[in-house]
């Protein structure tokens, strides 16, 4: 198993891949909750996120800081190219991201910079849009979600006229 796993991430590295550790971090008042969180995260979420080739790791054993348990856990993942790892980076926050493969440069092609980008724009306005609900009125929420829907749609237009 381990050429195939060797073999797989020069393959990937050599079209855009990147091989990188990614370090967790996670609290809760109830030692026993911990492992299983942290477990799904990498077994279930991060495995099965788009552009994720693999990923294993290993989960610490909880330890009680003053009022709440905490663990961490240490992740090795391969992803396909630089907007996957920027997206679980943006949507799962881990603690520390170390590249380990490629050794010197990341080449990122026009495309996958526009790509990226839409992506961290949207996640920035669902982040927006969840705390907007939390925090204005039923009307004024709905004014900011009319203004973000215009907003969007105007920079399509944008993109498709200067697309053509």
């Amino acid at each position: 198993m381990v050429d195939e796993v060797t073999k797989m991430t020069r393959e990937a590295v050599e079209k855009g891949g990147i091989l990188a550790k990614l370090y967790f971090d996670m609290q809760s008042e109830k030692q026993e909750d911990l492992q299983p969180l942290m477990t799904d995260l990498i077994s279930n979420r991060l495995l099965k996120t788009p552009g994720v080739l693999y990923c294993f790791g290993e989960v610490a054993e909880p330890i009680k800081v003053e009022e709440h348990y905490t663990t961490n856990a240490v992740v090795t993942a391969l992803f396909k190219d630089v907007a996957a790892i920027v997206n679980v980076a943006f949507n799962y926050a881990p603690a520390g991201v170390e590249i380990l493969k490629p050794e010197k440069e990341i080449v990122i092609r026009t495309h996958e910079m526009q790509a990226m980008l839409s992506d961290i724009s949207q996640v920035a306005m669902q982040y927006s849009q969840f705390i907007l609900q939390r925090v204005l009125s039923k009307e004024d929420y709905e004014k900011a979600m009319s203004d973000l829907r215009n907003r969007e749609e105007l920079g399509k237009k944008l993109i498709d006229k200067d697309g053509k």
